[in-house]
C-alpha cells in the first residue's frame, strides 16, 4: 500500500481521493438535510432513504453533462461525445474527472421529483430541505478538481495563485506556472450562498413559499458560476457561445423573476396595510 496526491494504492485497487471528497460533500448534504426536516414537519429517515437514487441519478447526469460538453482542449484530442460513445469504459471512468455541476443538479431533481411522486411527497418542500446541503456538497466536492489539478484560471501573480504540473496545463500555456485557483473560488462563493440560504430562509419564514430557497439556490449559484466563467480557460463552447456561462446567465434571471413574480402579491398587500395604518391614526 502506498499514499500519493491522487489516492490509496491498495495492490491493483485505488481508493481515489477525487471520489472520497465528493463522498464527503454527500454525507455533508444529507446530515444537514436531516437537520432541516423538522423546521419542515418531514420525517428525517427519509433523507437516508432517497440519498441513494439522488446520489446515482447525480453522477450519471453529471457524467452525462461532462460528455456532451466537452471543453476545447479534449476536442482537440479527438475526445468528443462521438469518441465515448466508441469508447464506453472511458465514458464512466468518472475517478479522472469530468462531473458537470449542471448535469448533476438536473439528475438530483428528477429523482427527487420520482422520489416525492412515488412517496406521495411534497416536491418543493424537499427541494427547500436540500438546497443549502445541495452548495455545501458542491462546495467540498470542488476540492477534488484541486487533488486532478483542474479547473483552475487564467494565469496568474497573485500571492494566492496555485502551481499547475506541466502535463495538465493547456498547450498554449506550457510555459506559465501559476493560475486562478478557480475550486477555491467557486467553493468559498458555494459557502457565503448555503449561509445566506439558511439565513434568508430563517429570516423570513412567514412570507416565503414553498420552493422559494430552492428558487434562491438556482440564483445564487448560477450567478457565482457565471462570473467564474470569466477567468476560465477551457470553457465548452457552441461556435463562440460558452454554453455553461450562458446556462447560468438564464438560470440565475429566470429564477429570479419567477421569484419576484411569486410574491408580487406580498408588496401589495405590505403597501395595502400601510395605508391602513395610516388611515387609522389619521382617524
Amino acid at each position: 500500500m502506498f499514499v500519493d496526491r491522487y489516492g490509496i494504492h491498495l495492490g491493483v485497487f485505488t481508493i481515489h481521493f477525487y471520489g472520497l471528497i465528493i463522498m464527503l460533500g454527500v454525507i455533508a448534504a444529507a446530515l444537514m438535510s436531516r437537520s432541516r426536516c423538522k423546521k419542515y414537519g418531514q420525517d428525517a429517515e427519509r433523507v437516508w432513504d432517497m440519498l441513494t437514487w439522488l446520489l446515482i441519478a447525480g453522477v450519471i447526469g453529471a457524467r452525462i453533462w461532462h460528455i456532451i460538453t466537452p471543453p476545447p482542449s479534449m476536442v482537440e484530442r479527438g475526445i468528443t461525445v462521438g469518441y465515448y460513445l466508441t469508447h464506453p469504459l472511458d465514458a464512466i471512468a468518472i475517478w479522472r474527472g469530468g462531473l458537470g455541476i449542471p448535469g448533476a443538479v438536473i439528475g438530483g431533481v428528477l429523482a427527487l421529483f420520482i422520489y416525492t411522486r412515488r412517496n406521495r411527497l411534497s416536491f418543493t418542500t424537499w427541494l427547500d430541505i436540500i438546497a443549502p446541503g445541495l452548495i455545501l456538497a458542491q462546495a467540498i466536492g470542488r476540492w477534488g478538481n484541486f487533488v486532478n489539478q483542474e479547473l483552475y484560471g487564467a494565469p496568474t501573480n497573485l500571492p494566492w495563485a496555485i502551481y499547475i504540473e506541466p502535463f495538465y496545463r493547456l498547450p498554449e500555456y506550457s510555459n506559465v506556472e501559476y493560475y486562478h485557483p478557480l475550486f477555491l473560488y467557486e467553493s468559498i462563493w458555494n459557502l457565503l450562498s448555503m449561509f445566506f440560504l439558511i439565513w434568508f430562509g430563517n429570516r423570513n419564514a412567514d412570507r416565503l413559499k414553498s420552493g422559494d430557497v430552492f428558487l434562491l439556490y438556482l440564483v445564487c449559484y448560477p450567478v457565482g458560476r457565471f462570473l467564474l466563467e470569466f477567468l476560465r480557460l477551457d470553457s465548452a463552447m457552441i461556435g463562440s457561445i460558452n454554453v455553461n456561462q450562458t446556462l447560468m446567465a438564464v438560470i440565475a434571471f429566470v429564477s429570479a423573476l419567477l421569484f419576484l413574480y411569486r410574491h408580487r402579491s406580498d408588496k401589495n398587500m405590505s403597501n395595502d396595510d400601510e395605508a391602513d395604518e395610516t388611515a387609522g391614526s389619521l382617524a
